[in-house]
């Protein structure tokens, strides 16, 4: 089985993608020059559209159902999803961003998620995101990315610590950027000006920083990839190629990627929200099914939730389970947890471990430690709002939640071909 999927195209991917809304206009780009159609949902959907995609907000599902043409109730035939999430954990502007200390001209930044707060110091940093503003008597978006290295969140000097052993960072107080000398200087302003935009018509913002430096392949063989927003761009990638590269059964494949699955996907366009169940009770009445179709197809339906899995760490190998050594290079994984923290069950487990043996890439399986917490995934609650039967899946990878993350570049390769054949797998 032949992917387009490759390292160097997934370094690409996250390069031009440093916000889930990037993520989203990156993923709209290549469908788009794939022939997708994208829709609106505050218009009526024609089922004309068998190829396609909706958006919303930083959450984007596309869709392949062109096998619907083959059969005579196209409304009952089941989806075969692949889900992920557009966002990582980062720093995020607030409110009032400008602060003064030192003599020096701060932004006041807040962590989104659980991110590894010391590995964003002395970094090189860039704003990305979208703000809205006034057009007249409308309000408009525009995406900001300012990829250069304006921002620096300096660490303390060992000589100036109590121990020379670091410190403790306190989220409120010692994660601030340095940028500029000029007391008087606005981050809000430079941003607008730099989109184009009236500062004075500016209404709201979704700013975050975001590493500058370009994803790297690294190792004394090119081993692995180093890159930032690996969790979870790396299945918002090899999904995208798997949906494009997938041929069609007798189901309809569908590529759900949600924002705000950091801080537990509470939001209109997360994977709590109604989202994906309108889209797919959408997508079964433009092909000809009615409410009861929809039921019945939910019910014949499965979803791959996909992110990524921690690999066993060279490092602090005692920090993993016995006996579920995950590898770099090792293939994807099945995530497993009995207290639900992922979604699997045994027969979901038996999907993927199919689709792993038809893409013919190895399966490795992660539990994690009995008396450490668990991380989740959009699995569970996917599950829960849908009903769907789920299965959580990813590719392994080292520091996650670090401002750069660290995976193998064969495992770009397998996670793609393994969710390929997940699509192509025929319904159950």
């Amino acid at each position: 089985m032949t992917t387009t999927a490759s390292a160097v195209g997934l370094g690409e991917f996250i390069d031009s993608s440093p916000s889930p809304f990037h993520v989203c206009a990156t993923v709209a780009a290549t469908l788009d020059d794939a022939g997708y159609t994208r829709v609106f949902e505050d218009r009526p959907w024609s089922g004309d559209a068998r190829r396609g995609y909706v958006v919303r907000g930083g959450s984007i599902i596309a869709w392949d159902a062109s096998v619907v043409d083959s059969f005579r109730q196209p409304g009952n035939l089941p989806f075969r999803i692949v889900g992920g999430h557009t966002d990582s954990p980062n720093l995020r502007l607030k409110q009032y961003p400008d602060r003064r200390a030192a003599g020096l001209s701060t932004v006041a930044l807040e962590p989104y998620g659980g991110a590894w707060l010391n590995s964003w110091l002395d970094r090189d940093l860039g704003l990305s995101g979208r703000i809205a503003y006034a057009d007249g008597a409308s309000v408009a978006h525009t995406l900001v990315e300012i990829d250069e290295p304006i921002l620096r969140v300096p660490q303390l000097a060992i000589h100036l610590s109590e121990d020379r052993k670091g410190v403790h960072l306190d989220p409120q107080r010692h994660v601030d950027a340095l940028w500029s000398l000029d007391e008087t200087a606005s981050i809000m302003t430079a941003v607008a000006e730099r989109a184009g935009v009236d500062p004075a018509a500016v209404l709201g913002w979704e700013l975050m920083a975001h590493d500058v430096t370009p994803s790297r392949i690294i190792g004394g063989a090119g081993e692995f990839l180093s890159a930032p927003r690996l969790d979870n761009q790396g299945t918002c990638y090899s999904g995208l190629r798997a949906l494009l590269d997938a041929q069609r059964s007798d189901t309809v494949a569908v590529l759900a990627l949600f924002d705000h699955e950091e801080v537990g996907s509470g939001s209109e366009r997360g994977a709590s929200s109604d989202f994906l169940v309108t889209v797919l009770e959408r997508l079964v009445a433009v092909n000809g099914g009615g409410r009861d179709e929809f039921l019945q197809v939910m019910a014949a339906s499965v979803c791959a939730s996909g992110d990524m899995a921690h690999a066993t760490h060279p490092n602090y190998p005692d920090r993993h389970e016995h006996g579920h050594r995950i590898a770099v290079n090792g293939g994807p994984v099945l995530k497993v947890n009995q207290n639900l923290r992922y979604a699997s069950d045994a027969t979901g487990e038996a999907e993927f471990a199919m689709a792993c043996r038809d893409a013919d890439v190895p399966l490795q399986r992660y539990v994690h430690r009995a008396d450490l917490p668990c991380g989740s995934t959009i699995g569970p609650l996917t599950a829960t709002r849908t009903g769907l039967l789920t299965v959580d899946v990813g590719a392994p990878q080292l520091a996650m939640h670090s401002c750069r993350e660290l995976m193998g570049v064969d495992d770009v390769v397998m996670y793609s071909k393994a969710l390929r054949a997940f699509f192509e797998r025929p319904s159950r």
